[in-house]
């Protein structure tokens, strides 16, 4: 069972990085967009992570090449990326590529990485001039050189903005990221920085890719598949789940924003439960 402590921590630093980001009340651009869509400005997630499923099913259905489906959901990224920044949703996490994906054949893996490559490229601009920071979690080194030479680029060219975090999961697992964490944590006690004593889930979760990020609110996954698929298995403890048949280059902003109403009517107790004096006085 998770700590107070834990809890604490995690419930102030997701606060903090929201109120660094921006006011709600201050914000009409954000209220009105709100109120169009009839979502509580006060209740919003701040942390999204999508796990995006199903372009090769969509492509598949519609006779196409699988690249063709990975374009098309593209297109969706742009979209959600957009009205997360209107409704000044903090961080924005995608699962675009993980550590079991190398094993899809060459061709897909090398057009996969030519689109993100162009994605990263194209982007750049748009994430500036919204004020998005781009930033990613993986194993960097595994990407091919030139896709890290324009990730790098995009990266350094939007460090400054702070109005949203844009993450992408690339050559990501969560079980990998978890030994990662240990070893380094290992290292740390072996160097006799670290006292086996003195590690708690705050110190796990301070060695992981997320460190300076607020767990999920919400996970979310298209396509009809129910799993998370080896995608942020420690951060997600306490998200609310959602899962949709929709495959990803059909999801819409108004799917996206139903799923957050969705949210915004349920009650998140982080393992603690409220009583009424009368359910929880002593006989």
């Amino acid at each position: 069972m998770k700590s107070d402590k834990y809890h604490k921590n995690l419930v102030d630093n997701s606060n903090n990085y929201h109120q660094q980001n921006y006011s709600p009340v201050e914000d009409t651009d954000m209220l009105d967009k709100c109120q169009f869509y009839g979502i509580d400005p006060l209740k919003l997630p701040r942390h999204v992570a999508i796990i995006m499923d199903g372009n090769g099913r969509w492509a598949k259905k519609r006779l196409m090449n699988r690249v063709i489906g990975h374009e098309k959901g593209s297109e969706t990224v742009r979209s959600i990326v957009t009205l997360c920044r209107e409704l000044r949703i903090a961080v924005l996490t995608l699962y675009a590529f993980s550590t079991e994906n190398w094993a899809r054949p060459k061709a897909e893996v090398e057009a996969l990485m030519g689109l993100l490559k162009s994605f990263i490229i194209s982007e750049r601009d748009s994430l500036q001039k919204q004020g998005i920071r781009l930033e990613m979690i993986g194993q960097k080194n595994k990407l091919p050189l030139d896709v890290r030479q324009e990730l790098d680029i995009t990266m350094s060219h939007t460090a400054q903005n702070s109005k949203m975090c844009l993450n992408l999961a690339l050559s990501y697992g969560s079980r990998e990221e978890i030994v990662n964490a240990v070893r380094k944590i290992a290292s740390k006690v072996k160097k006799g920085k670290l006292s086996y004593e003195t590690i708690t889930e705050d110190v796990i979760a301070q060695h992981l890719y997320t460190n300076k990020l607020p767990d999920p609110d919400m996970v979310i996954r298209t396509s009809g598949e129910m799993r998370l698929s080896n995608f942020l298995l420690w951060q997600s403890g306490y998200s609310e789940f959602f899962f949709t048949q929709t495959l990803w280059p059909d999801f819409t902003e108004q799917e996206f924003v139903e799923m957050v109403k969705d949210y915004q009517n349920r009650d998140r107790r982080f393992g603690k439960v409220v009583c009424s004096s009368n359910d929880c006085s002593q006989h």
